[in-house]
């Protein structure tokens, strides 16, 4: 009945309890070969930068072979962490496709933390060398803590971890997190993290370059997380060009990511890579960049996923949302 109707509201605490990694980064490749088959729509994104001092956007689209419909709203909002909380916020809506009944409100910041942590292992599984043993991470926030869990899970000769916070200095919290799986230090010179590093992971802001482009020795991998909206960067002129680029979305990384930076480079999107529809065998003295923007079938496909186990185990709030 139209009256009975409810809307199920699911919590941070709820979506935790039910985000498995390896069931998360399943959901992502889905997401994946949706894409590169196009049989999900990507629509425009919207971003935004807010007299506030924050950023917000709305990343949507639909899969109608699998009843998706829905949007992440999302941002960053900098002045949080004077207030003791998160700067990123997201919110996840699902929405029936037959008649645009919203279905729930799911917390989206930790969908959007480990959808896009699973996302830069399956760019390190399809880019990065097997052998790789060194990695360096910019940022020790919580995105960079997820690359890094991906990271660990995906590269199993992975072993010496070298990080950069954002003031160079030791952060005890990031290396608690890591120390039983890994070798984990700060490293105080960037340059020579890099030039010694198989994997390079930037998960900053994106302010600016990191490191120079001259340290980048031939065979390694990155990922490029925190360019995300136009005139964001993390990475030095003359790297692109050098690499063989990635990307989730071409025209979304056009916009948003590395490539805004250097538009005539030639790129592959990694949907079209694990669906075999563009040859790439990895020189072992290519550059190879994973341009990662995030794409808004990720956030419904995980979304998905945890709408359909809150239900079968009765979590969330069902709240009256009669039509």
């Amino acid at each position: 009945m139209r009256s009975e109707a409810t809307l199920l509201m699911i919590d941070r605490d709820a979506v935790n309890a039910l985000l498995d990694p390896a069931d998360v980064t399943a959901a992502v490749r889905e997401a994946f070969l949706l894409h590169g088959r196009r049989e999900g729509r990507v629509f425009p994104v919207v971003r935004e930068k807010l007299a506030t001092g924050g950023i917000f956007g709305i990343k949507s689209g639909d899969v109608p072979s699998k009843g998706l419909l829905g949007f992440k709203a999302a941002g960053f909002w900098p002045d949080n962490r004077q207030r003791g909380g998160e700067p990123h916020q997201a919110t996840i809506l699902l929405f029936d496709p037959a008649t645009g009944r919203p279905l729930c409100v799911i917390d989206g910041n930790a969908i959007t933390t480990v959808r896009t942590g699973a996302a830069g292992g399956l760019g390190l599984r399809t880019l990065a060398r097997p052998d790789s043993s060194r990695v360096t991470v910019f940022g020790a926030g919580v995105q960079a803590a997820s690359q890094l869990r991906f990271a660990l899970r995906t590269l199993r000769r992975l072993e010496t971890v070298h990080y950069v916070s954002v003031n160079r200095d030791t952060d005890a919290a990031f290396e608690s997190l890591f120390r039983a799986q890994c070798d984990i230090r700060c490293a105080h010179d960037a340059n020579a993290a890099v030039a010694e590093s198989d994997v390079i992971i930037t998960a900053t802001p994106g302010g600016g370059p990191l490191f120079d482009a001259s340290a980048i020795r031939p065979g390694t991998h990155l990922n490029c997380v925190g360019a995300d909206t136009a005139g964001k960067r993390e990475l030095p002129a003359g790297v692109l060009e050098r690499a063989r680029v990635i990307a989730d979305d071409r025209e979304q990384a056009l916009q948003l990511g590395e490539l805004q930076w250097s538009r005539d480079t030639p790129v592959i999107e990694l949907g079209q890579l694990l669906l075999g529809n563009s040859p790439f065998e990895r020189g072992d003295g290519d550059i190879t960049v994973f341009d990662m923007t995030g794409l808004a079938l990720q956030d419904l496909t995980v979304a998905r996923l945890v709408y359909a186990r809150a239900q079968a185990l009765h979590l969330g709030t069902r709240v009256a949302w009669p039509w």
